[in-house]
């Protein structure tokens, strides 16, 4: 950008209302650009504030990348559609071929931009497996998938037998619930704060992809280890109450966006459900257990 900021642009290669198909595997879903956006609005109303900045935009790939960049290697990765669109794909691992290019129409393309976190040098921080991270194979199973005691076993380990590390897994859990993100392998954290560093919510795009289905494994941190902060608790109450609904709040809050609208009203719909299914899974901690071990304190009011 001009002020030497960078920032990450994800391109619209899913319309909204299309639903990731059923026979897709979580690690082969699409990127969304959409879903980074409403994950940052959506990170807002919770009250996690754990996703950098994410806002739409409209980008002209040939106006604004072609013809201004002077790196050859990206000029080669740009070529015209049968459809006479401007078109380019990226170099690397994955998906990255001429068959998954993106295609402005015929040079217009929307997208998310999404603000890059400070230098290494400036903010270090560390990525860290996701104690229920997911086996990222066909038939492969963790083994959080086959012992539900599998949160006892956590909970001796550093760094989640002590402070908020392990809550704070649960608030991302409870997070990618609601958007219905499947891909939360790693997360990161700044090396300054220590162990009682937030965790950073990056990397949403494989969320929102089916309003129809509610992915209840995503909440295991929470069904299994039946421990919530008393803050989390708070604010999603508050959302599940009629003058507050989360699916109208999000609606609000997403129509200063670019691009709105961000969410079909199915996706917004799907909010509202997926929050009462975790406000039911704490009440049945909460009666196997009792409140206070379930609710942490964590705020006085």
């Amino acid at each position: 950008l001009q002020d030497f900021g960078k920032a990450m642009f994800k391109p619209m290669r899913q319309k909204r209302h299309e639903e990731t198909p059923e026979n897709f595997f979580y690690f082969v879903d699409f990127q969304r650009h959409n879903a980074e956006i409403a994950a940052f609005h959506l990170d807002r109303v919770l009250d996690f504030r754990r996703v950098p900045p994410v806002a739409g935009r409209f980008i002209n790939v040939t106006g604004e990348i072609l013809y201004i960049t002077h790196n050859e290697e990206l000029r080669s990765v740009f070529f015209n559609s049968p459809a006479n669109n401007t078109c380019f794909f990226a170099k690397c691992l994955y998906v990255c071929k001429s068959e998954y290019a993106v295609c402005g129409h015929p040079d217009l393309l929307e997208g998310s931009m999404s603000a890059y976190l400070p230098g290494l040098s400036i903010a270090p921080r560390i990525s860290i497996p996701n104690p229920w991270i997911r086996a990222y194979s066909f038939t492969g199973r963790e083994e959080w998938e086959v012992n539900p005691l599998y949160c006892d076993n956590v909970k001796k380990l550093y760094p989640y037998n002590s402070g908020n590390r392990l809550l704070n897994i649960i608030d991302m859990a409870i997070f990618d619930f609601l958007t219905g993100n499947m891909d939360r392998h790693h997360y990161e954290i700044f090396t300054k704060f220590g162990d009682d560093g937030f965790l950073l919510h990056l990397d949403n795009a494989r969320g929102f992809g089916r309003h129809s289905d509610d992915e209840m494994s995503i909440l295991a941190p929470l069904t299994q280890c039946c421990m919530i902060k008393r803050s989390t608790l708070f604010r999603l109450k508050l959302l599940a109450k009629s003058e507050y609904r989360l699916s109208d709040v999000m609606r609000e809050s997403l129509s200063r966006d670019p691009l709105s609208p961000v969410l079909t009203e199915d996706h917004l719909q799907a909010l509202d459900r997926r929050l009462g299914h975790v406000l039911r899974t704490v009440g049945k901690c909460v009666k196997k257990l009792g409140e206070p071990q379930v609710v942490i304190r964590d705020f006085d009011v």
